[in-house]
């Protein structure tokens, strides 16, 4: 059988990957193969994959394609601690196989069940009642708490990241990566790494840290305020929780027209909580005395003002998965400015 259309044309042969999935998911794999590209996303290649005859509805993630920096894009990484969390209090979407080999997508790639639900791109949470967008916030707390809790030493996570040390080795990665893929100038962003080198929370608190923590990266059940799968685990390693937090907390220091912040809306009309509201959420489920300060704030927008710019970096030599990506990249500043506003007026 073909392969339906896609949305927009996939960067490997259709045909192959449905010879595959035949051969790999008997009886799942029966009919006409439908594929779909994810739009959104700045960093795996994202694609629905259905069998509609076989009532088949599955998620593919895949590497971009071209040369990438050694660690990127791991989504070997993402299969790994999907598979860990399975049964555990952390909401995942359920993995099915990983192809380590170049030979059917052109890349190595995973597929999972594809979940239903709902995934807001905006904070603000559009279209949700008040209460309901209170319990959302404060459901995400309760989840980020759940992933901190989890026995990741139990579950033969012990190699998954390097223990301790956790900002002092990521302010040097994240610092080598702007000297070695910077766009623009940030004079802000070179402040913030003398800073926050100055200022490192030395603290061994360690646990798996999912990386990119946001709103965006949570699915809710159809109808209620309950987030039913946490998605996109590619930065996810051993770290310290707080990183996790700070970058959840990034709506409150954000525009709507920054990556969908909340900053200037009228939040206590809209029924979003407060960040010490928020962050007290957590701290409670998590049993921890103290949430993110000056400190984990600054160095969470830094290291998403970084981000931002290697997005745009990669959309120079055409390797972005997503078609908005020098627009995105081009936030890089407004997002080391916060971050400077933090340091300087400590904005938390």
């Amino acid at each position: 059988m073909s392969a339906g259309p896609a949305s927009a044309p996939p960067e490997f042969d259709p045909a192959r990957l449905d010879a595959f999935l035949r051969s790999a998911l008997p009886g799942r794999a029966a009919g006409k193969l439908e594929l779909e590209r994810i739009s959104g996303g700045q960093s795996n290649p994202t694609f629905f994959v259905s069998y509609p005859d076989a009532g088949t509805r599955l998620v593919l993630r895949k590497k971009p394609p071209g040369p990438l920096l050694p660690s990127a894009h791991a989504v070997e990484r993402e299969y790994r601690i999907l598979k860990a969390l399975a049964g555990s209090a952390v909401p995942v979407p359920p993995v099915l196989l990983l192809h380590e080999a170049d030979d059917v997508v052109g890349t190595p790639f995973y597929l999972m069940e594809r979940l239903e639900g709902r995934v807001f791109h905006e904070t603000a949470l559009p279209g949700v009642a008040p209460a309901d967008r209170r319990a959302m916030y404060f459901a995400m707390a309760e989840t980020l708490a759940a992933l901190h809790g989890f026995d990741w030493q139990a579950a033969g996570l012990a190699d998954f990241g390097k223990p301790g040390n956790y900002y002092a080795r990521q302010l040097a990665r994240w610092g080598r990566q702007w000297r070695e893929t910077k766009t623009q100038d940030i004079p802000a962003i070179d402040r913030a790494i003398d800073w926050l080198g100055a200022n490192l929370d030395e603290t061994p608190d360690t646990t798996i840290v999912h990386g990119d923590f946001r709103m965006g990266n949570l699915m809710f059940a159809p109808a209620e305020p309950k987030v039913v799968a946490v998605l996109d685990w590619e930065l996810s390693t051993l770290g310290h929780p707080l990183s996790d937090v700070a970058f959840s907390c990034l709506p409150w220091h954000s525009t709507p027209d920054m990556y969908a912040g909340i900053v200037g809306l009228d939040r206590e009309a809209l029924g979003i909580p407060t960040q010490e509201e928020y962050i007290d959420r957590y701290c409670a489920a998590a049993g921890r005395a103290r949430g993110p300060g000056r400190f984990h704030i600054a160095f969470s927008l830094f290291r998403f003002a970084v981000i931002l710019d290697g997005i745009a970096a990669r959309a120079k030599t055409g390797n972005a998965a997503a078609e908005n990506a020098v627009a995105v990249g081009a936030m890089a500043e407004s997002f080391a400015r916060r971050a400077a506003s933090v340091i300087e007026r400590n904005d938390v």
